[in-house]
């Protein structure tokens, strides 16, 4: 079973960064894709951004330049830097890992941390 951890979350002004981590530990086969996830209250939880263990990234549109994700080396933990931040960027931000065994994905969520951005 895989573990996901997250922290960073927190209450911010307008303009201000964080930086988020999300450390996945446990029994997994070969964690291939790692990202974010966010949701805000009353709507779907939407992608923010996730990055493959070959190093591709991918950023939903509306934080395209101005967040980051990185994995360290041992490709365990996930970054996301948030800068230039927004008050709607405030969510619940959910780690998300996709474990593949054989063919086929096992996905796992964090519990997810708390951002506020407040004009």
């Amino acid at each position: 079973q895989v573990q996901l951890v997250e922290s960073g979350g927190g209450a911010v002004q307008a303009g201000e960064s964080l930086r988020l981590t999300c450390v996945a530990s446990g029994r997994f086969f070969m964690i291939t894709t790692m990202g974010w996830y966010r949701q805000a209250p009353g709507k779907q939880r939407e992608l923010v951004a996730t990055i493959h263990i070959g190093g591709s990234r991918n950023y939903a549109d509306s934080v395209k330049g101005r967040f980051t994700i990185s994995t360290n080396s041992a490709q365990n933990t996930v970054y996301l830097q948030m800068d230039s931040l927004k008050p709607e960027d405030t969510a619940v931000y959910f780690c998300n890992a996709e474990d593949q065994i054989g063919d086929r994905y096992f996905p796992h969520w964090g519990q997810g941390t708390e951002v506020t951005v407040s004009s």
